[in-house]
């Protein structure tokens, strides 16, 4: 039977169903356990949950009349992930000066370099039947955190310029940085991060397994070719188990990131709190990158045109706490967002304010009243003196700007 009782009346060898408020406030990564520990005692009591749910015929009781029992109401679902064992000692992430997005551009477009050019290589070496090497994984992922540590915008946006031919190595570089981001928003220890990024990096390794010819097909799929890259979760999680990889997280993150919240996604079809946090992560991370990049059957979607439609997605698709956790890590305007300002101009997003979600930096480039070119200015529409304000996004496919991306990257965009 459950009860709902006070942080305060918590004792040890009580047995812990689910905590109230957003399961992103308590202080675990997992509900449904007998509480042993006297500091996860203390870091209950700390936390700002409001009352904690104990099931009472599978731990100890509280005192007669302090808590009422409530047999027809269920505790808040929660993602059930246990702390993550590395198969390692994960580094702890260099403290790094945050700077903004154009000191930190350079840095960040020769990381994505090498990285497309390690992954490149290491999935060619899969296909020839040789292990993924985890050392490089490791270099991999401490770089690209470095770099989200110093300015996610920067590695992120430019991780998303990715061609049709090469989507399939930057897409794992994109969700790499993206889990990290994520993972800072959510308040994950170095060791979580750590993980998350390594599960990034490697969550679609069974790709090097799916022909070529059908990865990059610019029709639509047979059904089964539908069904052989539906095969790449769990031909990834061989892989990476064959070589040698122990770590909970990336084995889950490889093998689940395409399950969704109302279980009709694949290859186990889970559901809720069946998904750890981390798989839920993925989805999120994935589905992102694969909307906004080009594909070699469509092109991608505007940054925010395609947070607005995975807001709509969110409860079957993802998790909503998640994806508003995304969301806050990214901004309602991603960089390279084009925005249509109140002063009937247009601009591109540059960097995220720290003041304001919705009043980012960007740069003003275009007269829709003249309707011709501006030299860009950079304004932030967050300063305390700026009466600009964005009025809506813009699809590019509906201007004739070829070097948008250029415009926000100042140049630095990556070569095919």
């Amino acid at each position: 039977m459950l009860k709902q009782i006070r942080p305060d009346q918590l004792r040890l060898g009580m047995y812990i169903q689910g905590f109230e408020g957003s399961w992103m406030d308590h202080p675990f990564w997992r509900n449904r356990f007998v509480l042993e520990e006297p500091k996860d005692l203390a870091r209950v009591l700390a936390s700002g949950v409001t009352g904690v749910w104990i099931d009472i015929t599978l731990g100890d009781d509280v005192a007669t009349g302090a808590a009422q029992a409530q047999p027809d109401k269920a505790p808040p679902a929660a993602p059930v992930l246990a702390e993550p064992e590395p198969e390692h000692e994960s580094p702890q992430a260099t403290p790094q000066t945050p700077c903004n997005l154009r000191d930190e551009m350079a840095r960040a477009a020769s990381i994505c370099l090498s990285a497309r050019d390690e992954m490149t290589r290491m999935f060619a070496e899969v296909r020839m039947g040789r292990a993924v090497d985890t050392g490089v994984v490791r270099e991999l992922v401490q770089d690209i955190t470095e770099s989200v540590m110093r300015n996610g915008s920067a590695i992120i946006s430019l991780a998303r310029l990715k061609t049709a031919d090469n989507y399939t190595y930057m897409h794992s570089v994109a969700v790499c940085a993206l889990m990290v981001s994520l993972g800072r928003q959510l308040k994950l220890s170095d060791s979580q991060i750590s993980d998350a990024g390594f599960a990034g990096l490697v969550h679609d390794i069974g790709k090097a397994l799916v022909p070529m010819e059908v990865l990059n097909k610019p029709g639509r799929l047979t059904d089964e070719e539908f069904e052989q890259v539906k095969s790449h979760p769990r031909q990834g999680w061989q892989l990476l188990k064959d070589s040698g990889v122990s770590n909970a997280v990336a084995l889950d993150v490889c093998l689940h990131h395409h399950e969704r919240m109302d279980g009709a996604g694949y290859p186990d079809q889970l559901a809720g709190d069946q998904i750890s946090l981390m798989a839920r992560m993925g989805a999120v991370c994935d589905v992102y990158d694969a909307i906004t990049s080009n594909r070699p059957y469509k092109a991608g979607w505007d940054p925010a045109e395609s947070l607005s439609r995975m807001a709509k997605w969110t409860g079957g698709h993802f998790d909503p706490r998640v994806f508003q956790a995304f969301v806050r890590s990214l901004g309602i305007y991603p960089v390279g967002s084009l925005v249509k300002l109140n002063n009937e101009k247009l601009a591109v997003v540059v960097d995220q304010s720290p003041r304001s979600l919705l009043k980012p930096i960007v740069k003003v480039f275009y007269s829709l009243r003249h309707q011709e070119r501006l030299p860009p200015q950079e304004v932030d529409l967050s300063a305390p003196n700026t009466k600009l304000q964005i009025l809506g996004r813009e699809d590019p496919a509906d201007w004739p700007f070829p070097d948008l991306n250029d415009i926000w990257s100042g140049g630095a965009a990556l070569p095919a």
